[in-house]
């Protein structure tokens, strides 16, 4: 069983609960270890449990009629999923899809005591709200960034433009600031272009593979 101080190490947000409640929460929820490329969600699924993750990241993404994947958001350790939150909070069935990015570690919170926790412990409450608002921003900068940006076109080329034998070193913070957009949403067109072949990441560093 994961102890109190594993727990808040991964997410800080939680030192002030109750002792007690921290110690409930724990006994009833389980660890679980998800290889990468692991289906977690697909789109229509019931969540009978609420993952805080660990280690590793998740994926997020919606699918079209075409086939082709768009990126929500990414979740990493210290954070949970507001769509799996929501789902529990609403009676609802999960609306996207979501996968194991890396290898992940995560902590099942039964729905049942989630929904608790929500309802009678601020702590959990003011965690939930304020990973929504940021979600919430992320979603409305990927509206933006599909109706009127094409800034994945506009990245590749900036990329092309700015590269040197094939290969950029700079930051997604730098990009961001040179395309008037996110750093969120540069991280995430990377990672999508990294997915199809296009681009290799590594620490302040990309390679182009193909154009």
């Amino acid at each position: 069983m994961l102890t109190p101080k594993e727990f808040t190490q991964a997410f800080p947000a939680f030192q002030k609960i109750p002792a007690q409640l921290m110690r409930d929460m724990l006994s009833i929820s389980r660890t679980q270890a998800i290889p990468s490329g692991a289906r977690i969600y697909a789109e229509g699924d019931g969540c009978t449990a609420i993952a805080f993750v660990l280690s590793g990241e998740i994926r997020v993404y919606k699918v079209g009629e075409t086939g082709r994947e768009i990126t929500l958001y990414e979740i990493g350790p210290g954070e949970t999923c507001i769509l799996n939150a929501s789902c529990i909070l609403a009676h609802t069935t999960y609306p996207a899809h979501a996968v194991a990015a890396s290898n992940v570690d995560v902590l099942l919170v039964p729905s049942t005591v989630f929904r608790r926790l929500v309802t009678e412990n601020e702590v959990m409450r003011d965690f939930v709200f304020a990973l929504l608002s940021q979600r919430l921003s992320l979603v409305m900068e990927l509206v933006e960034e599909v109706a009127f940006g094409r800034v994945d076109e506009r990245l590749i080329g900036y990329l092309i433009e700015k590269s040197e034998n094939n290969s950029l070193d700079t930051t997604h913070q730098k990009i961001a600031n040179d395309l008037g957009t996110s750093r969120e949403v540069v991280s995430r067109l990377l990672k999508d272009f990294e997915r199809k072949g296009q681009v290799r990441l590594s620490r302040n560093s990309i390679t182009l593979l193909k154009r």
